[in-house]
């Protein structure tokens, strides 16, 4: 079994990476494990953020990192909340504040429309020069109430018009292979042969 370090502390998101990658051989330990502190993401766009969480993975531990970094973009907002989607409340980090946020900046929009975006970056080493790379979307719309107890982050408002249930109230098989981030890590496994 191949060893692959995930640069996040997140376990919901673990246990959604875990579940499209153990098919494949690849065994996925989180960065907390092996002490690895979180990295800075000080960029404003969402592949800059992941590769610098994968290089600073790799680099602590020596193994290949994952990284995603991924959020809500809404277009009455600007795309905000963007790359602070897990912070857009501020500090310390609230799945409940964040929507909370949401709701009352979109109060008045008649523009509901959003869509997820994840960026995957896979580093060999912390010095790979060609990292492996992958972007998926997920398109739907905001919706007032909450719905659903499943997933995590601003899913129980994300509404879905093909399935017409929002993220929360999708089963995690179907949320794994339409997502933003099972999108991005459908790409990424097509390449995974390069490592």
């Amino acid at each position: 079994m191949k060893k692959l370090v995930l640069a996040s502390n997140n376990a919901k998101k673990m246990k959604e990476l875990n579940a499209l990658l153990a098919p494949l051989g690849f065994e996925v330990i989180p960065q907390g494990q092996l002490g690895i502190p979180e990295a800075e993401e000080p960029h404003c766009t969402f592949v800059e953020n992941a590769l610098a969480k994968a290089r600073h993975a790799a680099q602590h531990c020596g193994l290949p990192a994952l990284a995603d970094d991924s959020g809500l973009c809404v277009k009455a907002l600007g795309g905000a909340p963007g790359v602070i989607s897990a912070r857009y409340a501020g500090e310390p980090k609230s799945d409940a504040r964040n929507n909370e946020k949401l709701l009352a900046d979109l109060a008045g929009q008649s523009d509901r429309r959003a869509h997820f975006v994840s960026c995957l970056v896979l580093c060999r080493s912390a010095d790979d020069p060609q990292p492996i790379i992958a972007e998926g979307e997920w398109h739907g719309e905001i919706v007032d109430q909450y719905r659903g107890d499943g997933g995590f982050g601003y899913d129980p408002l994300f509404f879905v018009p093909e399935f017409g249930k929002t993220a929360a109230e999708l089963d995690a098989d179907t949320k794994n292979r339409v997502s933003h981030r099972g999108r991005a890590m459908q790409k990424l496994i097509e390449r995974l042969p390069e490592l």
